[in-house]
């Protein structure tokens, strides 16, 4: 059995005496294409891409398609990890 480890950030303004710097790390990675190519004659194949590769650079329309099979990069199994990181720092207690 597999763990899955959920981490939740609440977006809360950041006042000036936070001590607290928190940060999250995204990275997004397509999988396997998911488009059925038999549709149009009532059948289900997939093409067996198993990994969306940018046909173009990125920022052009080139780079939402895919080299391997042609697809659009929404017909791709979309996997979203996130990381979230934060420092905490206690104030200094030097008052007697």
């Amino acid at each position: 059995m597999r763990k899955r480890l959920v981490v939740l950030k609440r977006n809360e303004p950041v006042s000036r005496n936070s001590t607290t710097s928190s940060s999250s790390i995204r990275s997004v990675r397509y999988g396997e294409c998911q488009r059925n190519h038999a549709a149009s004659i009532g059948g289900h194949a997939v093409d067996g891409c198993r990994e969306f590769m940018a046909s173009g650079e990125e920022g052009t329309n080139s780079a939402l398609t895919c080299a391997a099979c042609g697809c659009h990069r929404n017909f791709h199994r979309k996997e979203v990890e996130t990381e979230a990181t934060s420092e905490c720092s206690s104030p200094s207690s030097n008052s007697k």
